[in-house]
């Protein structure tokens, strides 16, 4: 089976080809092109589902190029329906609607956060993890159970991408910043006391962003450090408590933040102590991509056929614990 997976949630652009051959499944091709705003700047949805228009009929044609497929040798498309912004998902879903029409293949809506963790578990070997899921949309703690992922913790106001790009863009950086920050924080070993705020099993950053600007007067390097060792303590807190309600044996990180080096250390010190299974994302595909769409669209098809045309739309807001999983 050969699918074609799109992915045009934020500010990525993506195609990938992936041959699934009883349960494994190959990477063939995946090419990007991401829109990169001015520096100081975030993501408008309005340039950058721009771009994504300018740029989607070289990305789909230098993936099929690479994969060495032609559209017509293609079993499937499947495109990243939500959540994302939605002038961004629009382009996406308009070129996976345009092929499957003019070529006559089923199509595919995937949740974005779905490929992220399937795509995860794929390339880790991870069968039954709890997964921390960390990006500019995301933040969330998550677990198998029922025909649907569960939310055991997730932040109450912005995610741990979005601080990091907010910094990042407050110090007049481009977004995104997470791989900026990184690299600053690890010149110091300086902390300057900032909020810690867990509730429950839950984490809110919007007092943590708030404060980290207030001293990034005293010096950079030593307020990305301290933001750094503050945000990764409390997802830290929150996973560690996740790990003993649960009582998984694996751990899986995923979502672009999972690139960080430090966050690793500190979650993986922590599966240490409960004899847990550690498995990271590899880097080429912490972030958004088309493999996590096409993954997904190809487990799918197992047990369902594709979706009707006129039933293809976009959900700028999907939570991934209302999707039913059927394979």
């Amino acid at each position: 089976m050969l699918c074609l997976g799109i992915e045009s949630t934020a500010h990525t652009f993506s195609c990938a080809v992936i041959e699934k051959k009883g349960t494994n499944g190959k990477i063939l091709s995946d090419v990007r092109k991401i829109y990169k705003p001015s520096e100081g700047e975030g993501i408008h949805p309005r340039e950058a589902s721009r771009h994504h228009a300018e740029n989607s009929p070289q990305v789909l044609s230098e993936c099929l190029e690479k994969a060495c497929v032609k559209i017509s040798d293609l079993d499937m498309v499947s495109y990243a329906a939500g959540p994302g912004l939605g002038p961004c998902l629009r382009i996406g879903a308009v070129v996976a609607r345009s092929l499957a029409s003019y070529y006559n293949i089923p199509i595919y809506p995937v949740n974005h956060a779905l490929g992220h963790i399937e795509l995860g578990k794929m390339l880790t070997g991870a069968r039954d993890p709890l997964v921390l899921l960390v990006s500019g949309g995301h933040t969330m703690i998550l677990a198998f159970l029922g025909k649907k992922w569960r939310v055991f913790g997730e932040t109450l106001d912005i995610t741990l991408g979005q601080l990091l790009d907010q910094i990042g863009r407050h110090a007049g950086f481009a977004s995104p910043c997470g791989s900026k920050i990184e690299e600053l924080a690890s010149r110091s070993s300086k902390y300057e006391p900032l909020p810690y705020v867990v509730k429950g099993n839950d984490v809110s950053f919007s007092g943590l962003f708030s404060a980290t600007k207030r001293i990034m007067p005293k010096g950079l390097e030593s307020a990305c450090f301290s933001l750094q060792e503050t945000a990764f303590s409390m997802m830290g807190e929150a996973v560690e408590r996740a790990l003993s309600f649960t009582g998984k044996k694996e751990f899986l990180i995923v979502g672009g933040v999972a690139a960080n080096k430090r966050l690793s250390e500190i979650l993986q010190s922590i599966c240490k102590r409960h004899n847990c299974k550690f498995f990271v994302s590899p880097k080429e595909y912490a972030g958004d991509c088309g493999s996590q769409i096409s993954w997904v669209g190809l487990l799918e098809s197992s047990k369902k056929a594709g979706a009707k045309l006129e039933n293809t739309f976009v959900r700028q807001s999907w939570r991934i614990d209302s999707v039913e999983i059927l394979y």
